[in-house]
Order: C-alpha cells, then sequence, then structure tokens
C-alpha cells in the first residue's frame, strides 16, 4: 500500500444523527449526510491495525500501522457541520537490505485533516430521512515528515506526515429508516508536492448497507440496537511522483469489503469492522493490503 493514511479520514469520518437515538447508526469507514444538531458537540475514538505484506518483490516488506483517530464534530448549524480529525500513528516496516533484515518504525501525531459538510437537500417522513450533503476539506501537514533512523531518512510513505497541504472534497448521501440505511459517498482528494515527493491523488466511490438485527431493553429504559452492515471502499490512487518522475511502483485500484457491527445506545455507540481486500490492481511491486481492522466509539454531548 503507497500511502498507509489514504483511508484514514475517511474512517474516522462516520457522521452522527440527531434522530431518536440521538446518536444513530452510521457508516464505519466513511462519512454520512445524517445532520448534527446546533450546538452539538461529538466525539469519536477509533483504533486502527492494518497490515500490507504482499510485496511482489526481493524486498519482502511487511507493513504493520497501528492508528488512533480522534475525531471531532461540531453542529455550527442545523445544516452546517465542522470536523477535525487527528490521527495518533504508529508505523512498523520489515525490509531486506544488504544489512540484513530491517525494522523501520516512528510514532507520533499524523497530519490532521478539517472538513465542512453542509446538508442541501433533505426530506422527512415518519421513520425515515433523506439527506444529501457536500463537503470540502484540507489535510494539513502536522506530523513530522524528515524522521530519521539508523539507515537514514525513513522513505516518504513511512513518514508520520507528507508536508504538503492537500485539499478533497466530495459529497454523501444517506436515507435512513428505523430499519435500514443506506449511504454512499464519492470524494476525491488532490496530494501536492513537498519534499520532492508527491503522492498520487485519491478517488473513492464507498457504500453501505446495514440492518437492525436486534433491540435491548435494559430495566425499561431508552432501547437499545444492534445494527449489522456491509460497506465497500472502491479507492484508486494515481501514481507518486519522485522529483517530478512517476513511481512505477505506486498507485493503482483497490476495492475493500467491510461487515461490521454496530451497537447503538442513545448516548454513544460502540462498532467495529474489518476491511478485506477483494481486487487489489496495483501498479508494479506496490504493496498489497492484507486487511484492516476498525474499532470505534462514539458519543454526543
Amino acid at each position: 500500500m503507497d500511502k498507509a493514511k489514504l483511508s484514514l479520514f475517511s474512517a474516522a469520518l462516520g457522521g452522527l444523527s440527531s434522530l431518536v437515538p440521538p446518536v444513530a447508526a452510521a457508516p464505519t469507514t466513511f462519512n454520512t449526510a445524517l445532520p448534527v444538531s446546533q450546538g452539538e458537540v461529538l466525539l469519536r475514538a477509533q483504533t486502527q491495525f492494518l497490515r500490507a505484506s504482499e510485496d511482489p518483490g526481493p524486498l519482502d516488506r511487511e507493513l504493520e500501522v497501528l492508528v488512533f483517530p480522534l475525531v471531532g464534530v461540531y453542529g455550527l448549524t442545523p445544516r452546517l457541520a465542522l470536523f477535525g480529525i487527528f490521527p495518533l500513528l504508529d508505523k512498523e516496516l520489515e525490509v531486506n537490505t544488504p544489512l540484513g533484515r530491517q525494522t523501520r518504525e516512528v510514532s507520533g501525531l499524523g497530519d490532521s485533516t478539517f472538513l465542512a459538510r453542509y446538508i442541501v437537500y433533505w426530506w422527512d417522513a415518519p421513520g425515515e430521512t433523506f439527506r444529501i450533503a457536500p463537503f470540502v476539506g484540507l489535510e494539513a501537514p502536522i506530523g513530522e515528515d524528515d524522521e530519521r533512523d539508523a539507515l537514514g531518512r525513513l522513505p516518504q510513505p513511512l513518514q508520520l506526515g507528507s508536508g504538503s497541504w492537500d485539499p478533497l472534497a466530495g459529497g454523501v448521501l444517506t436515507w435512513q429508516t428505523l430499519e435500514w440505511e443506506f449511504d454512499a459517498s464519492v470524494s476525491y482528494q488532490a496530494n501536492t508536492e513537498a519534499n520532492e515527493f508527491e503522492f498520487g491523488d485519491v478517488a473513492r466511490l464507498d457504500m453501505l448497507y446495514q440492518r437492525r438485527v436486534g433491540s435491548f431493553h435494559w430495566q425499561g429504559g431508552v432501547p437499545h440496537f444492534l445494527y449489522a452492515g456491509l460497506e465497500s471502499n472502491l479507492i484508486w490512487q494515481d501514481r507518486s511522483q519522485i522529483v517530478g518522475r512517476n513511481d512505477p511502483n505506486s498507485g493503482g485500484l483497490t476495492w475493500f469489503l467491510a461487515p461490521g457491527l454496530q451497537y447503538i445506545t442513545r448516548r454513544f455507540v460502540v462498532e467495529m469492522a474489518v476491511q478485506i481486500p477483494v481486487v487489489q490492481d496495483l501498479n508494479g511491486q506496490a504493496l498489497e493490503t492484507d486487511f484492516n481492522v476498525i474499532l470505534s466509539f462514539r458519543m454526543n454531548f
């Protein structure tokens, strides 16, 4: 995988609803168009573990990335929500070198993403809602982009940050009833150059379908719900550029399927999903992903 942080902002962005219960079902791996009440603050904490070890080249690379994306959302108006995503990263790469098998690793705060999402169309009926919302954002170079170890400067994809300011835009559609939910999102991130390196631009098509599979009443209080769903993440990345020249071992097309569960109460949600690659049509000797496990907790105030 050319850029381990590619899916981090999308995985962190599953929106939250002001429907009853106040925290509702939503995607785990991308954004949703459900509203955030004016003046409401929503917090989401995730743990992601990504492993990529399918190396078609002689370096026999094995990459493990542990990510803790912290997400804050604020409802500025009934239609406009502001997002901030701050990922804590731990990256470890094992690779063959002329000196033998070596491990290169780095930990710290990664690049942060700031987004604004505006609901342009909505329709409500008893027990049903439909929303369309475009969003725009910017990934800011907060993470360190010149980390070094005993072997020298770490390769750019292993750095905590890119060093570049990267704009992104897209739109999301959500159709939710009391029993099921459908979400779809398209987005594009234009990555820019820094440190004589430019990650390839990224385009995504994400979808979710999930259904309520159980409800629970604890001591006669507000019911809790269990949802099961399947998310689809189709991700295309252009080739990266090094000193203005294309890197032949970067970019390509990946399609993930992510089965998941969500346990929903009135004030918080516990959720999990596992992204499994079903198609990886990557360029050259780009490293392929094995899986990505996502555990998440979200709450509103």
